[in-house]
């Protein structure tokens, strides 16, 4: 849940996401957030993104990494998530 001071509030259970620890310190200011069934995404105010969950399903998205600049929106699909780019260009990442 994005709370009032846009930071993120995850719980349930840590192997779909449950647990955000690992990118805590990267969840402020948060826009908007996406979630598959394994995985979820942030867009943050400065048009990055954050992921966690199962790597494979979208949870690791480290190697578009440098390429989540100007994100706009952030859609999921079931194992994989694409971004759309101020540029109109689609990255995605997942299965």
């Amino acid at each position: 849940a994005v709370l009032k001071d846009r930071s993120v509030v995850t719980w349930g259970n840590a192997y779909f996401g449950g647990d955000s620890s690992t990118v805590q310190d990267r969840l402020q200011r948060v826009q908007q957030i996406q979630a598959n069934g394994f995985a979820f995404a942030a867009i943050l105010e400065d048009g990055s993104a954050v992921t966690w969950g199962i790597e494979s399903y979208g949870g690791n998205s480290f190697t578009v990494q440098d390429k989540l600049k100007s994100v706009q929106h952030v859609q999921a699909t079931m194992f994989a998530f694409a971004a759309i780019l101020a540029d109109g260009s689609v990255v995605s990442w997942g299965f």
